[in-house]
């Protein structure tokens, strides 16, 4: 996809609706180091919202971009703490 920015992990939550983006999603940055990227893969037009309204609540991860490509949504979020 695209190596800008500088993905540590891809998490692949193709064909899983909300909530499991979210919560597979946060399982995988818990795992990650300060300053990782964590690619979420999904099919979940829902994981737009989802994973913004998670991202900005969640103390310690920021959400660099979210990218729209047919039918698979990309986001890049960045584990700061």
């Amino acid at each position: 996809m695209s190596s800008e920015h500088n993905v540590t992990e891809t998490l692949d939550v193709k064909g899983q609706s909300c909530p499991m983006p979210i919560v597979k999603t946060k399982q995988a940055i818990d795992d990650l180091e300060a300053d990782d990227v964590l690619e979420v893969v999904a099919t979940d037009s829902g994981s737009m919202s989802d994973v913004q309204g998670w991202a900005e609540g969640t103390d310690g991860v920021d959400l660099l971009d979210q990218v729209e490509d047919g039918d698979l949504y990309i986001h890049y979020v960045k584990k700061t703490e």
